[in-house]
């Protein structure tokens, strides 16, 4: 049974940022609903290869039924693990399609979304550690403030941070409308929606780690990366797309151009594009998904 993840955002260009050879080995590292996989596929000859991540179990169900394709079960910060254990420690094109997709937000059960009442879980896979539930209910008050003012960049976030551990003083909070009528208090009714999906950003990249993995990841990607091949990356939020731009231009997360003893920059990938690559306006009619969009695509140097 298909999954119904969500229409790919940005799907002709970032395949095509990849600049696909016919027998090349390519890696998904967010298979998702597989759209992605599935054009990288038509895009290769019987003898490339395509290797698909995605720690999520559902995604299983969108497996195309082609021998070119490998699927790993596994976050994508495994990415050399895995490519190595499959005897491909070297790749010609990596694409990344970050965030949460439109089906793990449409099942109340996984907690992602403000719009149903669920169980406070938010995790990507029920194999990891801690919950959405357990950051709520055990974190200190600075400690939510200091989540909610970095990842969801919310400027009421002390209010919020303050209500929480006010009202699990009585009850622990369990379900996403708990936790939504626990900070309502803190929100203006104009900016309900808006404040709330920052709120729940916020806990979800807390949970899953998401910017440490995505720093490993990026790492990783331009480690396993042939001299030449691209890194092509989609991300939703400005915490995601800083640190893609400034490993993409500089080679670290702080955006800081670092030189050798003899002046050479000290980079192992060169930005395609100066800018990042966004929906046009037929998409953005088609998928308000695409809205926060931006796409990169950086190739690896050739030493």
């Amino acid at each position: 049974m298909i999954k119904m993840y969500h229409n790919p955002v940005l799907l002709h260009q970032s395949v095509e940022g990849l600049k696909i050879s016919p027998d090349g080995v390519y890696v998904d590292a967010t298979f998702g609903g597989g759209g992605h996989s599935r054009l990288i596929l038509e895009h290769l000859g019987e003898n490339g290869k395509l290797v698909a991540f995605d720690q999520d179990p559902d995604a299983a169900a969108n497996l195309p039924d082609d021998d070119r394709m490998q699927f790993v079960n596994q976050n994508f910060r495994y990415l050399k693990n895995f490519l190595t254990l499959y005897g491909n420690p070297l790749v010609d094109g990596i694409l990344a399609d970050l965030g949460v997709s439109s089906y793990q937000f449409d099942e109340p059960g996984r907690g992602f979304s403000t719009r149903f009442d669920g169980p406070l879980d938010m995790r990507m896979t029920k194999n990891q550690g801690k919950s959405a539930a357990d950051v709520v209910n055990t974190y200190p008050e600075e400690d939510l403030n200091r989540i909610f003012r970095l990842y969801g960049e919310i400027k009421n976030s002390r209010c919020m941070a303050k209500m929480i551990v006010e009202q699990r003083k009585t009850s622990e909070i369990k379900t996403t409308l708990e936790l939504v009528k626990t900070v309502e208090k803190c929100i203006p009714a104009k900016q309900k929606n808006k404040l709330l999906a920052m709120l729940f950003q916020a806990i979800r990249i807390e949970v899953n780690e998401e910017l440490d993995v995505l720093k490993i990841f990026l790492e990783q990607a331009a480690e396993v990366l042939k001299p030449g091949g691209r890194l092509v990356v989609i991300s939703y939020h400005s915490l995601e797309d800083r640190l893609v731009k400034n490993f993409m231009k500089t080679g670290n997360f702080e955006g800081e151009l670092k030189k050798d003893f003899y002046g050479n920059k000290l980079v192992n990938l060169k930005p395609i594009f100066s800018k990042a690559i966004v929906p046009d306006e037929a998409e953005l009619s088609e998928n308000s998904r695409a809205r926060s969009a931006k796409l990169r695509i950086a190739e690896k140097v050739v030493a």
